[in-house]
Protein backbone atom coordinates (compact mmCIF):
# COMPACT_ATOMS: atom_id res chain seq x y z
CA UNK A 1 0.00 0.00 0.00
CA UNK A 2 1.45 3.41 -0.94
CA UNK A 3 2.44 5.80 1.82
CA UNK A 4 2.13 9.56 1.87
CA UNK A 5 4.29 12.10 3.60
CA UNK A 6 4.02 15.43 5.28
CA UNK A 7 7.40 17.15 5.07
CA UNK A 8 9.31 20.26 6.01
CA UNK A 9 12.13 21.46 3.78
CA UNK A 10 14.75 24.09 4.55
CA UNK A 11 15.77 26.46 1.73
CA UNK A 12 19.20 27.97 1.18
CA UNK A 13 18.09 31.18 2.89
CA UNK A 14 16.93 29.06 5.90
CA UNK A 15 13.23 29.60 5.10
CA UNK A 16 11.00 26.60 5.85
CA UNK A 17 8.64 25.07 3.29
CA UNK A 18 5.81 22.75 4.36
CA UNK A 19 4.29 20.25 1.94
CA UNK A 20 2.85 16.78 1.36
CA UNK A 21 3.55 14.15 -1.27
CA UNK A 22 3.80 10.43 -1.91
CA UNK A 23 7.60 10.90 -2.22
CA UNK A 24 9.02 13.93 -0.41
CA UNK A 25 12.57 13.53 -1.75
CA UNK A 26 11.47 13.37 -5.39
CA UNK A 27 9.10 16.28 -4.83
CA UNK A 28 11.92 18.47 -3.52
CA UNK A 29 14.08 17.51 -6.51
CA UNK A 30 11.25 18.70 -8.79
CA UNK A 31 10.87 21.90 -6.75
CA UNK A 32 14.59 22.59 -6.96
CA UNK A 33 14.46 22.02 -10.73
CA UNK A 34 11.82 24.76 -10.99
CA UNK A 35 8.74 22.55 -11.32
CA UNK A 36 6.12 23.26 -8.72
CA UNK A 37 6.57 25.80 -5.99
CA UNK A 38 7.54 29.31 -7.05
CA UNK A 39 8.10 29.93 -3.36
CA UNK A 40 11.09 27.56 -3.23
CA UNK A 41 12.50 29.15 -6.37
CA UNK A 42 12.44 32.53 -4.59
CA UNK A 43 14.17 31.15 -1.47
CA UNK A 44 16.78 28.89 -3.05
CA UNK A 45 17.12 25.14 -3.32
CA UNK A 46 15.63 23.14 -0.49
CA UNK A 47 16.34 19.93 1.34
CA UNK A 48 13.92 17.81 3.34
CA UNK A 49 14.66 18.14 7.06
CA UNK A 50 11.59 16.45 8.54
CA UNK A 51 8.95 13.91 7.46
CA UNK A 52 5.94 12.11 8.88
CA UNK A 53 4.34 9.10 7.18
CA UNK A 54 0.59 8.69 6.65
CA UNK A 55 -1.66 6.07 5.08
CA UNK A 56 -3.62 8.59 2.98
CA UNK A 57 -2.83 11.81 1.16
CA UNK A 58 -5.77 13.42 2.96
CA UNK A 59 -4.11 12.78 6.34
CA UNK A 60 -0.79 14.17 5.11
CA UNK A 61 -2.51 17.28 3.72
CA UNK A 62 -4.39 17.83 6.97
CA UNK A 63 -1.09 17.78 8.84
CA UNK A 64 0.44 20.14 6.26
CA UNK A 65 -2.43 22.58 6.74
CA UNK A 66 -2.06 22.38 10.53
CA UNK A 67 1.69 22.96 10.59
CA UNK A 68 1.59 25.80 8.03
CA UNK A 69 -0.23 27.85 10.66
CA UNK A 70 2.52 27.32 13.24
CA UNK A 71 5.21 29.79 14.15
CA UNK A 72 8.74 29.24 12.88
CA UNK A 73 9.85 28.38 16.44
CA UNK A 74 7.23 25.64 16.76
CA UNK A 75 8.25 24.21 13.35
CA UNK A 76 11.92 24.27 14.38
CA UNK A 77 11.01 22.47 17.61
CA UNK A 78 9.17 19.81 15.60
CA UNK A 79 12.21 19.34 13.35
CA UNK A 80 14.55 19.04 16.34
CA UNK A 81 12.26 16.63 18.20
CA UNK A 82 11.31 19.08 20.95
CA UNK A 83 7.66 19.05 19.82
CA UNK A 84 5.74 15.80 19.47
CA UNK A 85 3.53 14.61 16.65
CA UNK A 86 0.20 16.32 17.26
CA UNK A 87 -2.97 15.28 15.40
Amino acid sequence: MPKFYFYIARCLDKALYVGSSNDASKRIVRHNAGSGSKWIKQHGDAEVVYTEEYDTLLEARRREKQVKKWSRLKKENLISGKWGKQK
